[in-house]
């Protein structure tokens, strides 16, 4: 079993935890309520401008230019392409501007800076995998169950559910693979960690978008 399966199980418990809020059951019938829903695209919005820093800084640091380049590419897609989906979200939903960052998305996002700069590169590229795993994951699930007619989030669903984002999450989770097999056990312990820990960060990011948490 290579390491992305081990910590693929690690998270079983998790991730069922994930399809079952309440935020996933709504966008999935097409009732989630759209105040939560504009919290968690303004917010994910500016995650996604720091999730893009921490994987250009995964890019700049990769020992293996391939790496290098696809983790590049990777950060300009979630600051370029992403954000542009979102501005089109922005519109179709009402959202007239991000606000201010909130306590999980700030943590979350200061957590994969500071990994992706601090930590050795193979643990920054596990703290940033769960976002693109999780995220395609949920989508596909989704989009294999009955489809609702004229369901508000459906474009979101087509978009984390379709083989284009799957490709990069496969090619995310191969790089992965071969940098845990290439590293001492203390490093790959390390990994699984921040892999573990960037899950939880995930399902509390659409908790706190249902709960609309802010500051106090």
């Amino acid at each position: 079993m290579n390491w992305s399966e081990q910590v693929w199980n690690s998270i079983s418990d998790k991730y069922q935890s994930i399809l079952d809020m309440p935020f996933i059951k709504e966008l999935t019938t097409g009732n989630l309520p759209k105040e939560k829903f504009q919290f968690y695209m303004a917010q994910d919005s500016l995650y996604l401008e720091h999730f893009g820093r921490a994987l250009a800084l995964i890019g700049a640091r990769a020992h293996d230019v391939q790496d290098a380049l696809s983790y590049m590419r990777f950060g300009e897609n979630a600051i370029v392409v992403e954000n542009a989906l979102h501005d089109s979200y922005f519109k179709d939903f009402g959202v007239a501007e991000k606000g201010d960052i909130q306590p999980v998305c700030h943590h979350y996002v200061h957590y994969l800076k500071s990994t992706a700069a601090l930590d050795p590169i193979e643990v920054g590229m596990a703290a940033t995998l769960p976002c693109f795993w999780i995220y395609k994951e949920v989508g596909e699930f989704i989009a294999r169950q009955e489809k609702v007619v004229d369901n508000p989030y459906q474009k979101w669903i087509d978009t984390y559910g379709g083989e284009d984002f799957a490709i990069s999450v496969r090619q995310a989770i191969a790089m992965c693979d071969q940098v845990a097999a290439n590293t001492t056990v203390a490093i790959r312990n390390k990994m699984s960690e921040a892999f573990v820990l960037a899950s939880r960060l995930e399902y509390q990011f659409w908790e706190a978008a249902y709960d609309q948490k802010v500051w106090n």
